[in-house]
């Protein structure tokens, strides 16, 4: 193998770990996924084609592990709602950390399909191109998830396209300046 497809691997793991983790909402399976994705991007190393882009190969294949595991674990317990997570769960003190849980939540109500694709374009920054081959899809359906997750996520979260964000004072994110009190 390659030197520099090795060092390419060895770099794109925080990305494959960040997509994993948002797929899977627990960094156990996220990292085990991510070291499967792995090692079957290693062992079929020869079907990667040297000059396309090596990060969505291996997201590909994350994302085809993951659907995969998905549907051997069908015994599990469900929990769409998070009513019963939500019990586990400690009340964060700042409030970035409960916005940060509410767009996790959020998320998590998407269908897996407006997921991956908000996913990819919003945190992972791959090109809407990019993001339909690794979804296997057309470019025109990709940016229709991606719009309809948006709207989605916006409608849950409370935000009125009237209404804009602001800068956080005290911490370095952008906060929603539109909520009702």
């Amino acid at each position: 193998m390659d030197r520099s497809l090795e060092a390419e691997m060895l770099r794109l793991v925080p990305n494959l770990r960040a997509f994993a983790v948002s797929l899977t909402a627990d960094i156990e399976k996220a990292d085990d996924l991510v070291q499967e994705a792995l090692v079957r991007g290693l062992t079929h190393i020869d079907r990667f084609e040297v000059g396309t882009n090596l990060g969505a190969w291996l997201t590909t294949i994350l994302r085809h592990q993951f659907y995969t595991m998905h549907r051997k674990r069908r015994w599990e317990a469900e929990d769409p709602d998070g009513v019963f997570s939500a019990k586990l769960a400690v009340v964060p003190r700042q409030g970035a950390r409960l916005d940060f849980e509410d767009m996790l939540d959020a998320l998590a109500k998407l269908s897996a399909r407006q997921r991956e694709a908000v996913l990819l374009i919003g945190a992972e920054g791959y090109s809407y191109e990019e993001a339909a081959r690794i979804c296997n899809t057309s470019i025109g359906t990709i940016k229709s998830r991606v719009n309809r997750a948006r709207t989605r996520l916006a409608e849950m979260l409370g935000f009125n396209r009237g209404q804009g964000f602001e800068r956080d004072v005290l911490m370095p994110t952008v906060t929603y300046s539109g909520l009702a009190a």
